[in-house]
C-alpha cells in the first residue's frame, strides 16, 4: 500500500506562484510515476503533470511552460512548482502514485488540496 499526503495550495492572485509538496510512505519503492491531477468544478478530473522513477515527466498542454514537477524517489517526495497561474488553474489538486505488481496497475491517491487563482 501507498499512503499520500499533500500540502501547499492556497489563493493566489492570477500571475502568481503556489507550491504544491506530496510525500508519499508505505511502498515507496515500488512506485513506478506520480504526478498530480486536478479537478475544476463540473469537470472530470485531469492530467497535469506526472513524472517516471526514470524521471520522465509529462505535462498538459495548458501548463507547459508553467508549471514544473519534480521527484525525489528517495524520500517519496513529489513538488509540483506552479507559476504564471491563470484564473482557469483553479482546482482540487491530487497527487496520484502509481505501481505495478502481476501485470495490475494500482493507482494511489492523496485527499486533494484547493488551489484558487482570482482574476
Amino acid at each position: 500500500q501507498v499512503q499520500l499526503v499533500e500540502s501547499g495550495g492556497g489563493l493566489v492572485q492570477a500571475g502568481g506562484s503556489l507550491r504544491l509538496s506530496c510525500a508519499a510512505s508505505g511502498f515507496i519503492f515500488s512506485i513506478n510515476a506520480m504526478g498530480w491531477y486536478r479537478q475544476a468544478p463540473g469537470k472530470q478530473r485531469e492530467l497535469v503533470a506526472t513524472v517516471t522513477n526514470s524521471g520522465s515527466t509529462n505535462y498538459a498542454d495548458s501548463v507547459k511552460g508553467r508549471f514544473t514537477i519534480s521527484r525525489d524517489n528517495a524520500k517519496g517526495l513529489v513538488n509540483l512548482e506552479m507559476n504564471s497561474l491563470k484564473p482557469e488553474d483553479t482546482a482540487v489538486y491530487y497527487c496520484n502514485a502509481n505501481r505495478v505488481r502481476g501485470g495490475t496497475r494500482y493507482d494511489y491517491w492523496g485527499q486533494g488540496t484547493q488551489v484558487t487563482v482570482s482574476s
